[in-house]
């Protein structure tokens, strides 16, 4: 998967959210885009794009197109596409990713291991 530029995440394209004062222990699996603001304690899987709030507390690995994060994690993240870590972040876990963009402040106690992304000139090369 390749993303096009900044813009190619979009919150306005949520499909689910879980507000600040829920706590859902369970596993999510969804096609569309999630925002979580409150607490899961269970692994998301989304097709779509991941957005975590400041307050939010997910215990459970997440896996997503791309995820933009502000809150707590205890687990690990694996996604093709963009990790955009806010200042408020703190993920205990290792990450598999595919590009990492942290702001000052975040937290990340873990490993983090980067895809490569397969360029249209690798592919090509892959097919004669």
């Amino acid at each position: 998967m390749m993303l096009k530029g900044k813009d190619s995440i979009k919150p306005e394209k949520v499909d689910t959210l879980i507000g600040a004062d829920t706590t859902l222990d369970g596993n999510i699996e969804s096609q569309g885009s999630i925002r979580v603001d409150g607490k899961v304690k269970g692994d998301i899987k989304v097709a779509g794009d991941l957005f975590v709030g400041d307050k939010a507390f997910i215990d459970g690995n997440i896996y997503a197109s791309n995820v933009v994060f502000s809150g707590t994690l205890k687990g690990n993240i694996h996604i093709p596409g963009v990790l955009k870590l806010k200042s408020t972040a703190k993920v205990y876990g290792d990450l598999e990713v595919g590009s990492l963009v942290t702001d000052e402040g975040a937290i990340l106690c873990g490993k983090c291991s980067m895809r490569e992304s397969e360029s249209p000139e690798k592919s090509s090369e892959n097919e004669a």
